[in-house]
Order: C-alpha cells, then sequence, then structure tokens
C-alpha cells in the first residue's frame, strides 16, 4: 500500500519506518526541514532501539521517503497518519491546533488537486473522545466532494522498546465505523499479528477513549504503588516484599508496581491529565485520576526531603552525582522527566549537580544549560561526590564498580530513586544507601560531618 505519515516524532517515525519494513511504500512528511535533511541523509533524529538498522534498511531499498512537502504526502497516500503533537494545554487539555491545522490543510489540498480516489485519514496521535468527528467536519468543510473516512487508529508504544511494540503488537485497535476504512485497516495490520493477537474493531469514540484509559490505568499502578512504598516506609515494611505479593495475584499483574519518584515521558502526565479535564468538560468528575496526579506531582520530589535530612537542610557547596536524565531508560527523551525535578529543586538549594545519561545529554543540555555540568561516563560523574542520585535505571548502572565508586566519590552515599540496589549487598559494600520504601542502610554514618 501507498502510507503517507504526517509529522516525524517519536510516532510517526516509527510508524512509517516499520510500515516500510512491511512492504509499503511509505512518504514521512515533516514541516522542520532541518529533521528532514537529516533523515534523508540517512541520520535517525531520535534514540530508539532498533529503529535505526529498518530506517536506513528500507531507506536503501527504496520504501521510505522524507518531504516537507504535504501536498505529495497526501497525493501519495491511500492511508495519510497523522502522527503531530498534542500537548498540554494551560488548563490541562490536550491541544489539537496541529490537527486541526492539518486536516484543514488536507481537505484544501484534495479539493485543489481534485484528488477523487479514496482516502483514510487516521489519528495516531493521541486525542480526547470525539477528535475523529471534529477531523472529519474539517475536512468536510474544505473538501464536500471528496471520499474519505476518518479513523482513530491509537498507538501502543513504549519508548524504548517501539520497534517490537509496532512489529508485534498485543492488539490493534482500529476505530470506525465504515466497513470500507475497517477491512482496509485490517489488511495494512495483518502481517503484524501473524501470531494471533487481535485486531480490534470498534467506533471512533470507543478507540480514543481506549487510548487515555489504557495510559491513566498504568499511571494509576504506578502512583499506587508509590503511595504504598511511601507507607511501607512509615511502618518498617519492605516494598519489595510487598510488590512481590502482589504481582503474583493473576488479577494484578507483576508490571507496573515497581516503586521510584514518579512517571514521565510524552504520554502519562498529559494524557492523565488531559482525560481528567475531558471528563469535567463532560460533567465529571475522575477523583481517581486527580489523586493519580497528586500523587505523582509529590513522587518526583521524594527523595528531595531524604537529602536535605541527610545534610542537615545545607546543600550549599555539595557536590551532587545524577545518574539518569531521560525519564525512562532506552530513550533520549526528557519530557516531564523526573529527573528535572529533582535537579531543579537542588539547584534551589544551593548543590552543584553533574549528571551523566547515556543518551539524553544533549536533549538535557538544551533545557538546563550551563546550570549543570556533564559528566563523558557515570564514574567521571561521582569524582569528589558528597553523594550519587540515581533517577533512571539504566542497565548501564546496575552493576557498576563499586570499589571504584567508593574511591572517587567523597563519602558512599546514594540515593536511589528507582531501587535498582539490593539493601544487604549496599550494606556490605559499605555504603550509606536510602531509595523508595524500604529501609535505610548505614544511615546513623553521617561520615560527611566527621571532616
Amino acid at each position: 500500500m501507498k502510507i503517507s505519515v504526517i509529522g516525524t516524532g517519536y510516532v510517526g517515525l516509527v510508524t512509517g519506518t516499520c510500515l516500510a519494513e512491511s512492504g509499503n511504500e511509505v512518504v514521512c512528511v515533516d514541516i522542520n526541514e532541518a529533521k528532514i535533511k537529516k533523515m534523508q541523509s540517512g541520520e535517525v533524529p531520535i534514540y530508539e532501539p532498533g529503529l535505526e538498522v529498518l530506517f536506513k534498511r528500507n531507506i536503501k531499498a527504496g520504501r521510505l521517503h522524507f518531504t516537507t512537502d504535504l501536498s505529495e504526502g497526501v497525493e501519495h497516500g491511500e492511508i495519510i497518519f497523522l502522527a503531530l503533537p498534542t500537548p498540554e494545554d494551560e488548563d490541562g487539555s490536550a491541544d489539537l491546533s496541529y490537527v486541526m491545522q492539518v486536516a484543514g490543510d488536507i481537505g484544501k489540498l484534495l479539493k485543489e488537486k481534485r484528488l477523487s480516489e479514496y482516502k483514510i485519514i487516521v489519528n495516531k496521535s493521541t486525542v480526547p473522545v470525539g477528535t475523529a468527528d471534529k477531523v472529519k467536519e474539517v475536512v468536510r468543510l474544505h473538501a464536500p466532494e471528496a471520499d474519505f473516512d476518518v479513523v482513530s487508529n491509537p498507538e501502543f508504544l513504549r519508548e524504548g522498546f517501539a520497534v517490537d511494540d509496532f512489529m508485534k503488537p498485543e492488539r490493534v485497535v482500529i476505530g470506525t465505523t465504515s466497513e470500507r476504512a475497517a477491512e482496509k485497516m485490517k489488511r495494512l495490520y495483518k502481517p503484524f499479528v501473524r501470531s494471533g493477537n487481535p485486531i480490534l474493531i470498534m467506533d471512533e469514540r470507543s478507540a480514543e477513549v481506549t487510548k487515555y484509559a489504557a495510559n491513566a490505568f498504568l499511571a494509576m499502578k504506578i502512583s499506587f504503588m508509590n503511595e504504598i512504598a511511601n507507607f511501607c516506609e512509615l511502618t518498617g515494611a519492605d516494598v519489595d516484599k510487598v510488590r512481590i505479593g502482589l504481582g503474583t495475584d493473576s488479577r494484578i499483574g507483576k508490571r507496573f508496581l515497581f516503586p521510584g519518584i514518579g512517571y514521565g515521558g510524552s504520554c502519562f502526565p498529559k494524557d492523565v491529565k488531559a482525560l481528567y479535564k475531558t471528563g469535567r468538560d463532560f460533567g465529571y468528575e475522575f477523583k481517581i485520576l486527580k489523586s493519580v496526579i497528586e500523587v505523582n506531582e509529590r513522587q518526583r520530589k521524594s527523595l528531595i526531603p531524604k537529602i536535605l535530612d541527610y545534610f542537615e537542610g545545607d546543600l550549599k557547596a555539595k557536590k551532587l552525582a545524577v545518574w539518569g536524565l531521560s525519564f525512562k531508560p532506552e530513550t533520549d527523551d526528557i519530557r516531564e522527566a523526573p529527573s528535572l525535578v529533582l535537579i531543579e529543586e537542588l539547584l534551589k538549594h544551593g548543590a552543584q549537580i553533574t549528571a551523566y545519561d547515556p543518551e539524553a545529554m544533549e536533549n538535557t543540555g538544551r533545557r538546563l544549560g550551563n546550570r549543570i555540568d556533564y559528566a563523558e561516563n557515570p564514574y567521571d560523574a561521582l569524582r569528589d561526590a558528597d553523594a550519587l542520585v540515581i533517577s533512571t535505571e539504566w542497565n548501564a548502572f546496575r552493576n557498576p564498580d563499586f570499589d571504584k565508586m567508593q574511591q572517587l566519590m567523597k563519602y558512599p552515599v546514594i540515593f536511589d530513586g528507582r531501587n535498582i540496589y539490593d539493601p544487604d549487598n549496599m550494606r556490605d559494600k559499605d555504603f550509606i544507601y536510602f531509595s523508595v520504601g524500604r529501609k535505610p542502610v548505614n544511615q546513623v554514618r553521617k561520615l560527611w560531618k566527621e571532616f
């Protein structure tokens, strides 16, 4: 099939590349000329494991193309995916201005180019309920004679695993009341579900709600587990044991039960807020979602009281190393990253920060500039550090050389916001260790006071 993808962010670029990998002819459109030139020369603009190989292979095969010309994309595509930003607006709702602008432009082009062939316009972006109807109205306003359908096809891609998630989806949700659109979309996705995973056909509004409901539920699990972790700290319970006790219940499941310093990224924060705001627009208040948002906001700062307490409220001239800047491992995305909240709070208290992340330092540099220092590797960040703060659970941090860390650090103090180390091992290694929902290790040994 001939496919066009409008927008080349994480979702758009993965979608276009993976559809090309299954034999389709794909044109990706973006207004960013510099970005398009990079991609035309074979440079992947984002870090996503497994993407570069498919990206270069399909460019070489002539199945994957890039352009800034929207008319080229509209003329080319039998199916036109809208993978556009829907950022959080000031009132918490999803900003649909990019989606509606492109929808109007598509309508104008359908009329101007006198394109009579049937088109399917697909909302791949995460959008509030009723958006498919709005897109249809806008396109129809400019092209009343055009033959097209608007489909809701939400993505369920995890950054860091997006290629695998697209190539081997657990389910594909297609929201349409058009049998013609449904059949064509099923043909498009058939190569990706050969193992028998379902393609679910439902109406457009149900598909739109399904995406928000899935993200909100997962965010709720995270916030719930963080509440339990905080309770464990007060009662002396071990959150790791509680987590295992919960996760082995098949009704609950093991995933998204790891406590930490909150969720971030481009999806959960804005999607939970958008669903809450949409509920209020319809006269319904999601009290659970309100609590999820509040818990996450508080949790992102949960290490700060521990750090301040340890240093008796004085962080001036204290050098802190920070491992992890991306909102999660295996991505360079720092949108809504808990690390940024932590760093901002630490800077307010006068701390000096040296940070390291395997992929996200360039993006962080654009955001924080020279307000913090950046290390070339995790050990360089530790030189003469009064403490280490861990905010992202990259695998590269899980089995470090603890003896080397002891030698490099001024004092062997770790504040672990992702619980990546075993407390008993930290005790044996003679580290002062604070984590989330577990008893501190060696906390009485405030070595920094001895000097």
